[in-house]
């Protein structure tokens, strides 16, 4: 593993790439069974009826997307203590089977405290394969100041 990142060492304003996520039916339909039974998102033939003319995930399942793109990313690579909150959380576009999502982080902000961390307040985003922003938050997480 690279150097691990302390709260510090994060530069506000870089825009860090979180790689990309292809989001299979199978994915789609497994975790809606599971944590959002809605027939939009689990029943194929009532989702082409219904309002948004075929399957679309969770937004849950959208969000948690974004968060294992973040680890994979970002946070294994930081010395990351915990989150504190998720906010403006946006679901923008329906996202869909098949789509490839890429995610997206900018660094807003570092402030340091005299416990030893800093609090880093980050915008990200999911961006579909045509260029659309379908998700967005802020969120904010505590990191270990350097030893």
């Amino acid at each position: 593993m690279d150097e691990v990142k302390y709260a510090e060492d994060l530069v506000v304003g870089d825009v860090i790439d979180l790689g990309s996520h292809t989001v299979s039916e199978s994915e789609l339909v497994d975790f809606a069974t599971e944590w959002d039974p809605q027939d939009f998102h689990t029943d194929l033939a009532a989702a082409e009826q219904g309002y948004f003319g075929g399957l679309i995930a969770s937004g849950m399942h959208t969000l948690a997307v974004f968060q294992r793109l973040s680890v994979l990313g970002a946070y294994r690579h930081w010395g990351v203590i915990g989150g504190r909150g998720l906010r403006d959380v946006r679901f923008l576009r329906p996202v869909r089977p098949g789509d490839v999502l890429t995610g997206l982080m900018v660094i807003d902000s570092v402030e340091l405290d005299d416990r030893g961390r800093g609090l880093v307040t980050t915008t990200g985003e999911l961006v579909d394969a045509q260029g659309r922003t379908v998700f967005s938050l802020l969120t904010e997480s505590y990191l270990r100041r350097r030893p």
